[in-house]
C-alpha cells in the first residue's frame, strides 16, 4: 500500500514538471515573436488601424449620414443650367394646364350641339323654310349649326352638292378642335426630351468635375452630380404623362362627337334629300290611250 501511494507522488512530480519546462519553453518562444514582430513592424499599440490594416472579420463602420434634401433644395442646387431647364419645363407644364382647361370648356355637348338646335331644323326644312333655318342656325352658333348652315348654302345645287358641303364643313371644324388638342401631344413629347438635355448637360459636368480633379473627387461627388442631373428628368416624366393622358381623352371625345353631329347633320336633311329624290325620280304614269 505504501510502495503503491510512493509510485503515484513519483508520477505525478514527473508530469508536474515536465508542464512547468513545457510551459516555460511555450512562453519564451511566445514572447520572442512578439518582440520580434513588434521591431520589425514598429507597431504602435495605442495607434488608430487604417482602412487596410482592419482585419478581415472586423465591422466596418458606415460614416454618419446627411439630412435628405428635399425636392426643392435639390432642384436649386442644379446650377445655371438646372434653373433653365426647369424654368422650360415650368413654362410647358403651365400651357398643358391652359389647354386642359380651355379643351374642358370647349368639348361638350352642350357647346358642339345645343339641345332642341336639330329638331327645330329638322321641322323648318320640312316645311320648306330654308332661310328660317339658316337663321335659326346662325342665331345659335356651334358645331352642329356651323355644318348645317354650309350645307343650306348648296340646297339649291341639289342633294350631292349639299351632301359634298356637309361633308367639307365636318371636315373643317374636326381640324379645328383637334388643333389645340395635338399641341397637348407636342408638350408630351417635347418635355421628357428638354428634361433629358438637362440629365446629359448634368451628368458631363458631374464626369468633368471628376476629370478636372485627376480622380480625386471621390463616388459620393459623383453620386451627388448624378442625382441633382436626373431631377430634370423627372420633371419632364412628370410635365409629359398627364399631357399625353388629357390629349388621349380628348381626342377620343373629338372623335366621338364629330361622329354625333355627321349623324344629326344627315338626319336634319331628310326632308330635303326625299324632296330631291321625289323630283328626280321619273313620271311612272301610264300613256294616255291613242285617240279613236
Amino acid at each position: 500500500m505504501h510502495a503503491e501511494r510512493t509510485t503515484r507522488v513519483a508520477v505525478v512530480r514527473r508530469e508536474v514538471a515536465t508542464g512547468w519546462r513545457f510551459g516555460r519553453v511555450h512562453s519564451r518562444n511566445a514572447r520572442a515573436l512578439l518582440a520580434a514582430a513588434l521591431s520589425a513592424l514598429a507597431v504602435d499599440p495605442w495607434r488608430q488601424v487604417s482602412a487596410q490594416e482592419t482585419p478581415l472579420n472586423a465591422t466596418p463602420q458606415s460614416p454618419p449620414l446627411n439630412e435628405s434634401q428635399g425636392f426643392f433644395e435639390i432642384v436649386l442646387s442644379g446650377g445655371p443650367v438646372g434653373w433653365v431647364i426647369m424654368f422650360l419645363l415650368l413654362g410647358l407644364s403651365v400651357t398643358s394646364v391652359y389647354l386642359v382647361i380651355d379643351q374642358l370648356i370647349t368639348i361638350r355637348r352642350a357647346t358642339l350641339m345645343p339641345d332642341g338646335l336639330a329638331d327645330q331644323i329638322q321641322q323648318l326644312l320640312a316645311g320648306g323654310r330654308v332661310r328660317e333655318a339658316d337663321e335659326a342656325c346662325r342665331a345659335r352658333p356651334s358645331f352642329l349649326s356651323f355644318v348645317v348652315v354650309h350645307g343650306l348654302s348648296e340646297v339649291e345645287g341639289g342633294w350631292t352638292a349639299t351632301e359634298k358641303a356637309l361633308e367639307d364643313a365636318l371636315a373643317e371644324q374636326a381640324a379645328r378642335l383637334l388643333r389645340k388638342t395635338e399641341y397637348l401631344s407636342v408638350i408630351g413629347n417635347i418635355a421628357p426630351m428638354v428634361g433629358l438635355l438637362g440629365t446629359v448637360t448634368g451628368m458631363i459636368m458631374a464626369f468633368q468635375r471628376v476629370a478636372v480633379t485627376q480622380g480625386s473627387a471621390g463616388a459620393a461627388d459623383l453620386a451627388e452630380g448624378i442625382y441633382q442631373a436626373l431631377v430634370t428628368t423627372v420633371g419632364g416624366l412628370i410635365v409629359a404623362i398627364p399631357s399625353l393622358g388629357a390629349f388621349a381623352i380628348f381626342r377620343n371625345r373629338v372623335d366621338q362627337f364629330v361622329a354625333e353631329v355627321a349623324y344629326l347633320a344627315q338626319h336634319v336633311f331628310v326632308p330635303l334629300k326625299r324632296r330631291s329624290g321625289q323630283s328626280r325620280r321619273p313620271d311612272k304614269s301610264p300613256p294616255a290611250p291613242p285617240a279613236p
